[in-house]
């Protein structure tokens, strides 16, 4: 039987003293191939090299991954910092018409940390580029040391809304996730529902209001651990559910409504 065909957004890496790649986490793939039921396949996030057209016609549904790079304050109307840390324009110039393009037609995407803000910031939110410096914020950054399993602990609760789109996905309105994150959502674009928050009120889960598809993103990391965690496993298989139906019908299966 034939799987919805999922594109993986990379990141731009230099590698071995100046060697560019387009970088993907494995489990990354393994979530979209064990829990969501797709078949993987990895796209260069360089306008140079496709379009966005040709991404649309060519995949049932995208994931937009975490990553170091973040997304260059340009795009939500600030000036560049040193606290911006590192940018990678060429997937800035993909993804973001890619999440407004996706949201018009219905096509599902799964935005995950880095795309959770890019969905964000392509809906016309703004971010903060560290969040612990809020007042109030706790520090919701990748631990410094320790194994992988360590860093991708659960640290901490996300409430969200009774009766939304991600109740119905988690069977429950609180959920145990990691956090690996320096920025986040400061100031929310009218279309950009946050629905799930941490304790210290971050925006943690979203959808798009009145998107005829699913929106759903997220600021943690649910890949890790995906096909066995409680909380990443049916929110991927929602996700591979409507790319599903997108590649069997072309249409979209409308979790993420407005209340």
């Amino acid at each position: 039987m034939a799987r919805p065909r999922i594109g993986i957004i990379t990141n731009l890496h230099v590698m071995n003293e100046g060697y560019r790649t387009h970088m993907g986490g494995v489990m990354n793939s393994e979530a979209v191939a064990e829990a969501a039921g797709g078949m993987p396949l990895l796209i260069p996030a360089d306008p140079r090299l496709m379009s966005v057209e040709e991404l649309l016609e060519t995949f049932d549904g995208f994931v937009l991954t975490g990553g170091r790079p973040n997304v260059h304050p340009e795009e939500y109307g600030e000036e560049e910092t040193v606290a911006h840390g590192a940018f990678d324009r060429g997937r800035d110039a993909i993804t973001l018409p890619l999440v407004r393009a996706c949201v018009e037609r219905g096509q599902p995407f799964l935005g995950i940390c880095r795309g959770f803000q890019e969905v964000a910031v392509a809906m016309g939110s703004a971010l903060h580029p560290e969040i612990r410096d809020v007042p109030g914020r706790m520090n919701h950054r990748m631990p410094p040391n320790g194994t992988q399993e360590e860093r991708f602990a659960l640290r901490h609760k996300v409430t969200v809304s009774e009766g939304g789109p991600f109740h119905k996905v988690f069977g429950a309105t609180q959920v145990m996730t990691n956090t690996l994150h320096g920025q986040a959502v400061i100031r929310a674009g009218d279309r950009f529902v946050v629905d799930g928050t941490a304790p210290d009120g971050t925006a943690e889960a979203a959808y798009i209001k009145d998107a005829p598809g699913f929106t759903l993103s997220v600021q943690w990391h649910p890949e890790f651990n995906a096909a066995q965690d409680p909380v990443s496993r049916p929110l991927f298989e929602a996700f591979g559910d409507a790319a599903r139906l997108w590649m069997e019908r072309r249409q979209p299966l409308a979790l993420a409504k407005s209340a």
